[in-house]
């Protein structure tokens, strides 16, 4: 495979990947109603049963403020709710309901699950080796200075209109 060849490949698997997350994007968002960041703050309420914004911040690698957009439109949309701690009343844990349950239940298999999943099944320098070379990739775009979080979609993470 000569230069050429190897540019080209690398541009088309690029392209593959942005069209993959793009086509996820919308399969999830007809599916259910909200699109992918939205769905990641499902799940990590989901995981211990609630959550604080906080929390959530740091998980998905974002502003608090982003997250009171998100989950503004969750709470919002009937899919989850704000509810004051019983042991701190100054914190507020954000849990999901039914209608959240369901949106997570019915939701088509998560393009970052699988993502997930097979890296996990690699060995650690296969994980190793793909994290640099994704890495050199984001210099190579000059992309490594953006702010983003480990969601797999494309465009802003924060809803549109939000501040």
């Amino acid at each position: 495979m000569d230069r050429t060849d190897r540019i080209d490949s690398s541009l088309i698997a690029l392209r593959r990947i942005i069209r993959t997350t793009e086509l996820f994007g919308r399969e999830i968002r007809q599916a259910t109603g909200v699109t992918p960041a939205q769905f990641r703050v499902l799940q990590i309420i989901s995981e211990h049963g609630f959550a604080t914004a906080k929390a959530i911040s740091l998980r998905m690698q974002v502003s608090q403020g982003t997250v009171t957009s998100l989950v503004d439109k969750l709470v919002r949309d009937g899919l989850a709710l704000r509810e004051k701690s019983r042991e701190d009343r100054r914190q507020i844990h954000i849990t999901l309901t039914d209608a959240g349950r369901e949106t997570l239940a019915d939701a088509p298999d998560p393009l970052q699950q699988r993502f997930v999943r097979k890296f996990s099944a690699l060995n650690d320098w296969e994980q190793a080796m793909l994290v640099a070379s994704l890495e050199r990739v984001a210099a190579m775009l000059d992309a490594e200075d953006l702010d983003a979080s480990p969601v797999l979609a494309t465009g802003e993470i924060r809803p549109a209109g939000a501040p």
